[in-house]
């Protein structure tokens, strides 16, 4: 047995990951610090291509790479104790596989981001493939409690985990913020973004609004491509070493939700907050995890521009309340919600599931 822990990563690992991490151009990345804590393996695409050959090519015309994934961890079962799967994408697949493999198996251990959708639900309605997940680990309790009442599955189960940012990297201190000539707030990523109602709510104000509309994880466009854009409105793309300057110079962030069940937003929602930013967000059912209503942001109904609008402006007449917010945020950033207690965290299930006796 090589390592303890299989982990997985639904995507490539740069080549230069760990050089640019070292030289400060990017936050440091979940997979590297959990492969550290739980003592892993990483597979990702290219590591479960070269192991599964021919076998893995015809899977990846059938099923995308997820599926050559969730295969390759199958066949390198018997060498670890632990397999954990970064989304349910990878980890319904590989559970599927297990339940038709007869004899012991590894604990299995699953990040959950929506698994609510038809095409997932089937695995666990149908084939009932939870007999063969040890831990759901959830970032949102929307998706908590559905696992919990549609299966009646509970206790050490399913887990609610909060999410994280590397809270070294997105630090006020890391850059200086730029004077405009008038106010600037921005709004990030693309995943589900409702970004008429923001360009709706904006058009005519005495600011300047930034949309980086981009992401990694998102297969969606911006929703504004064919749309006239407000002239106090830009929209561009940003590395997340640029992301930093952006929330620095920005008085908040807006973040307008279409109506998801999942933590759309996230990400960049916690590196605003990091960065000492309040947060303005749509209130939607599967965002509710992160801001605390007037204490470190503030929610405002989905789809309604007027209401947006008229947030936007009393943030933006109250600069004070918007720092105290933005503090607040950084605050919780630094005591729950950074890489390092979610590793912590996460290594702790590892260990205590690993520990345990057999579920189903």
């Amino acid at each position: 047995m090589s390592k303890r822990v299989l982990l997985t990563v639904s995507g490539v690992v740069p080549a230069e990951i760990h050089e640019q991490i070292a030289q400060g151009q990017r936050p440091r990345v979940d997979y590297l610090e959990l492969a550290r804590g739980f003592d892993a393996d990483i597979l990702d695409y290219a590591a479960a291509r070269a192991t599964t050959g021919r076998v893995g090519a015809m899977l990846e015309r059938i099923g995308g790479p997820n599926v050559v994934l969730a295969y390759a961890c199958w066949r390198m079962r018997r060498r670890y104790q632990a397999i954990f799967t970064d989304g349910e994408q990878i980890g319904l697949p590989l559970a599927a596989l297990l339940k038709l493999t007869p004899g012991p198996r590894p604990r299995h251990l699953m990040i959950v981001h929506v698994i609510s959708e038809p095409k997932k639900t089937f695995f666990l309605d149908r084939l009932r493939v939870h007999t063969c997940i040890d831990r759901f680990l959830t970032y949102s309790t929307w998706q908590q409690r559905f696992i919990e009442q549609r299966w009646g599955l509970g206790g050490e189960r399913v887990l609610w985990t909060p999410f994280m940012v590397d809270q070294n990297f997105f630090t006020p201190g890391a850059v200086t913020p730029r004077l405009n000539e008038r106010p600037q707030i921005c709004a990030v990523g693309l995943e589900r973004r409702d970004y008429v109602t923001l360009l709706q709510a904006v058009d005519g104000l005495d600011l300047d609004v930034v949309i980086a509309a981009a992401s990694p994880w998102s297969r969606r466009d911006d929703g504004i491509a064919n749309r006239a854009i407000p002239a106090n409105v830009t929209v561009r793309k940003f590395t997340q070493y640029d992301l930093r300057q952006l929330y620095a110079d920005s008085r908040f962030m807006v973040m307008p939700l279409e109506d998801v069940n999942f933590q759309a937003g996230v990400t960049a929602m916690l590196e605003a907050m990091a960065m000492a930013r309040a947060v303005v967000c749509s209130r939607v059912p599967g965002q509710t995890d992160v801001i605390a209503e007037g204490e470190n942001g503030s929610y405002v109904p989905s789809r309604d521009p007027k209401a947006l609008r008229a947030e936007i402006v009393r943030l933006l007449a109250n600069p004070e309340e918007a720092e105290r917010l933005g503090s607040n945020g950084r605050h919780l950033i630094e005591r729950e919600m950074n890489l390092d207690r979610y590793v912590e965290r996460l290594t702790g299930i590892v260990n205590g599931t690993m520990m345990s006796d057999g579920t189903t």
